[in-house]
């Protein structure tokens, strides 16, 4: 499915806090830039993850609630993993613990990330955390404690995203997280908000053309914990897998250093690096379809619920071409993944 570019007026121009007009950060790319944005990183640092269970505990349900426990992975299908709790709009204990709690009240903590170009990222010129994810967690702040900038950050690597929720160390985590039966044994998803799937990203001048035969004897970086890790254990082609890094965006700078011959990773992650580096590109066809959601404690569904009522008021109505979905496409999204028709319907579990 192609998304229509210039068939609706609305989308030419980003309609972003303020109306401002869209920034194409282009030629941010190469090992120097790596170095620039480790700079900024740790100049303008997130806060640590903390181990103390009062700092960012979530509510654990009430009276009346049941507590969702998703099915044994052997007993998942990929389509019972991307189902969710039936939204609502009533306010339930968890919010109101996250509104009262003694340590940072009325302060949403979410897991992001804070290196991947377009989705969750530092902008170079400003400090700002920016990007898809980034807006997406400004306005489920907003639905839930009315205050868009009511968040505490928190950056959480690939392979620490689900025990940063299991622990309560966040309230949720917003950083292009797959949903499958795996990680749904552990914590709750919301309904999907991005559509994807695994993809080659390799040199220009590469002979990789793809996930086949010319993997053999190439050496690839996957991140810990993540869906490519899953898919090249199952079937590697030949090829070394390994070199696995805590955060994805690691893998592109062993690329750039030609420490590996390619990285898998999500075609969306992707685009957002091939952006950032122009000697770099997208091989082959998506070899999987992976959606991404909001992960969080399993034993909230009354937050899993009001989330998944942002995410339908995000998402607009069907055939809307003008929603905040489609606005954060615009901006962050859409000079680099063109084959994007709109955010994936949600699916509901019956109970």
């Amino acid at each position: 499915m192609t998304r229509q570019h210039g068939t609706h007026p609305a989308r030419r121009a980003v309609r972003g806090p303020g109306g401002r007009p869209s920034r194409r950060l282009r030629g941010w790319g190469g090992v120097a830039a790596m170095a620039l944005a480790c700079v900024l990183t740790a100049l303008v640092t997130l806060l640590p993850l903390s181990r103390s269970g009062a700092d960012g505990s979530i509510g654990t349900g009430g009276p009346g609630l049941g507590v969702v426990r998703p099915a044994a992975a052997d007993d998942c299908t990929p389509e019972d993993a991307v189902r969710s709790l039936k939204p609502t709009k009533d306010e339930g204990p968890t919010v109101k613990e996250i509104k009262s709690r003694t340590d940072k009240p009325n302060k949403l903590i979410v897991g992001i990330d804070q290196n991947s170009y377009r989705w969750g990222y530092r902008d170079p010129s400003s400090g700002k955390l920016e990007g898809f994810d980034i807006t997406l967690v400004r306005a489920i702040a907003d639905k839930l404690l009315g205050d868009p900038d009511a968040v505490v950050y928190r950056a959480v690597p690939t392979n620490q995203r689900v025990e940063a929720v299991e622990s309560g160390r966040v309230d949720m985590v917003v950083r292009t997280m797959t949903i499958n039966c795996d990680r749904a044994r552990d914590v709750a998803f919301s309904t999907a908000y991005f559509e994807t799937g695994q993809q080659l990203l390799v040199p220009k001048n590469s002979k990789i053309t793809g996930y086949d035969s010319s993997l053999k004897g190439k050496r690839l970086c996957l991140a810990a914990g993540s869906t490519a890790k899953t898919e090249l254990e199952q079937e590697s082609f030949g090829a070394d897998i390994s070199t696995t890094v805590p955060n994805q965006l690691d893998c592109l700078v062993r690329l750039q250093l030609r420490e590996v011959d390619g990285v898998v990773t999500d075609s969306a992650l992707a685009a957002g690096q091939a952006a950032q580096d122009p000697t770099v590109h997208l091989v082959g066809k998506t070899f999987t379809t992976e959606y991404y959601g909001v992960a969080m404690n399993k034993d909230s569904p009354d937050l899993v619920r009001q989330v998944n009522q942002v995410l339908d008021d995000y998402r607009g109505g069907e055939g809307d071409k003008d929603s905040d979905w489609d606005k954060a496409y615009e901006k962050w999204l859409s000079a680099d993944l063109k084959n994007v028709d709109g955010p994936p319907k949600p699916k509901y579990r019956e109970d």
